[in-house]
C-alpha cells in the first residue's frame, strides 16, 4: 500500500472541488500511513476524526504586515512537512498546487530524497501573470518529478511553460457515484423553488464569479419564458457576484424565478442535481481567468442530467458536445438561450444526453478510477 505525504491548503471541510478531490482520492489509496498537512479551519476536528488518513492542521493564514504576506504560511508548511518526511516513511510527496504547496514539497522532497508530484488545475497557470509569483510557480512545476494535469487544456498550458510533456499525467477529478446517482427523491426541492408540475428547473452549482457564466443564464430566462417554457433557476454557491446576479434578475424581470440558495446541506446536493431538468455553467474566460475542468459537470452527469458548458478552458473535456450536453460560446447569450431551449423543450434529447453522461461518469470518472490512476504514479516514479 503506497504511503504519501500530501501538502494541500484546500481540504475538507473547506468547500470546493479541489478539497473534495484530495479527501476522496487519498482515503482510497491508503490509511493512517498517508499524512495530509493542511489548513486549520473551522469544523476541521469532525472531518479529521472520521477521515482514514492522518491529518495535520497548521496555520496557513496570510499576515498583512509581512512581506510577502504568505511568508508565515510557507514557513509553517515547510517545517511541518520536513519533520514528517524525516521521521516517517513515504513513497512520494504530493502537492495540491504549485504555490505554496508545490514549492515547499519540492524543497522537502529534495532534502529527504523523495519524488515529488504537483497538481495543476488550470486557472492558476493563466492568471498569475509573469512576475515573481509566476516564476516561482514555473520553477516548482518544471522541477517536479511528475505533474498531474486535470484536463487537456491544463496540460497544454503546462507545456507552454516548458514543463516536460513526459512528466505530465492527465488525471481529471471524479465523482462519488454512490452519492451522486439518478433516482433520488426531489419533488420537495422542486416545489420549494416554485417549479410547477409541468415546469422546468435549470440548476447551477459553483462559486458566484463572473467567469462561471451564471449571468448569461439569468439573461436567457426572459427569452425562454417568451418561448413558452415555464422555467425556474436555482443557483447553489456563494461568492462576490451575489448582488450583481440579484440585480441582474431584477433588471430582466425574473427575480421571482432566480433562487440563490447559498450553500446547501451535503445530503441535499445530489438531490438538487436530480431535481433539475438541465445543468448550466456556460463558463467563459475573463482576463485569463478560466475553468480548468469543472467537477460539477461530472456530478450532474452522474445524476443523469445533461449540461450546458462554455467552450473556455477545460470544460469542453468535462462535457462532450452533442453527447453528454451542449458546449457553447460562453460570451454569447444567444448561444446559451439556444442550448437551454433545446434541452428544456426536447425531453428525448435531454434524456439521451443525460443517459450518455451517466454512463461516462460511472465508467471514466468514479473516484476509485481516479485513485487507481494516482496510485500508478508511484510505479512510474
Amino acid at each position: 500500500m503506497p504511503r504519501y505525504l500530501v501538502l494541500t491548503e484546500l481540504f475538507l471541510p473547506t468547500k470546493g472541488g479541489t478539497a473534495v478531490w484530495f479527501a476522496e482520492v487519498y482515503r482510497r489509496l491508503s490509511g493512517k500511513e498517508t499524512h495530509i498537512v493542511t489548513a486549520d479551519v473551522p469544523g476541521a476536528s469532525e472531518v479529521d476524526t472520521n477521515h482514514p488518513n492522518s491529518i495535520h492542521r497548521i496555520n496557513m493564514r496570510r499576515v498583512a504586515w509581512l512581506r510577502p504576506e504568505s511568508l508565515s504560511m510557507y514557513v509553517n508548511l515547510f517545517f511541518k512537512s520536513l519533520y514528517l518526511a524525516a521521521t516517517r516513511r513515504f513513497d512520494a510527496v504530493h502537492a495540491g498546487r504549485a504555490l505554496p504547496e508545490g514549492l515547499c514539497a519540492w524543497a522537502v522532497a529534495r532534502l529527504t530524497f523523495h519524488p515529488v508530484v504537483i497538481y495543476a488545475h488550470g486557472e492558476e497557470l493563466t492568471t498569475w501573470g509573469h512576475g515573481g509569483k509566476y516564476k516561482a510557480m514555473r520553477f516548482a512545476l518544471r522541477h517536479a518529478d511528475h505533474v498531474i494535469a486535470n484536463s487537456q487544456f491544463t496540460r497544454d498550458e503546462l507545456i507552454k511553460m516548458d514543463v516536460d510533456p513526459m512528466h505530465i499525467t492527465l488525471i481529471s477529478p471524479g465523482v462519488d457515484i454512490e452519492r451522486f446517482r439518478p433516482g433520488l427523491p426531489c419533488d420537495d426541492l422542486r416545489q420549494s423553488v416554485g417549479v410547477a408540475p409541468e415546469g422546468k428547473l435549470v440548476l447551477s452549482v459553483g462559486r458566484l464569479s463572473r467567469r462561471k457564466g451564471f449571468d448569461q443564464v439569468i439573461k436567457a430566462l426572459p427569452e425562454l419564458i417568451k418561448a413558452g417554457i415555464n422555467v425556474q433557476y436555482a443557483l447553489i454557491g456563494i461568492g462576490e457576484d451575489q448582488e450583481y446576479l440579484l440585480d441582474l434578475a431584477r433588471v430582466h424581470g425574473v427575480a421571482d424565478r432566480v433562487h440563490l440558495l447559498g450553500h446547501v446541506n451535503a445530503i441535499d446536493l445530489p438531490r438538487w442535481y436530480n431535481a433539475c431538468n438541465a445543468f448550466a455553467m456556460p463558463n467563459r474566460e475573463i482576463n485569463g481567468d478560466t475553468e480548468g475542468f469543472g467537477m460539477v459537470f461530472i456530478e450532474a452527469a452522474a445524476c443523469g442530467k445533461p449540461s450546458v458548458a462554455g467552450d473556455a478552458g477545460g470544460a469542453k473535456q468535462a462535457v462532450q458536445d452533442g453527447v453528454t450536453g451542449i458546449v457553447v460560446d460562453g460570451q454569447s447569450c444567444t448561444a446559451v438561450i439556444d442550448a437551454l431551449s433545446q434541452l428544456l423543450s426536447d425531453a428525448n434529447v435531454a434524456a439521451k444526453m443525460g443517459s450518455a453522461g451517466y454512463e461516462r461518469a460511472v465508467n471514466d470518472f468514479s473516484w476509485d478510477r481516479v485513485a487507481e490512476q494516482t496510485r500508478l504514479l508511484s510505479i512510474i516514479n
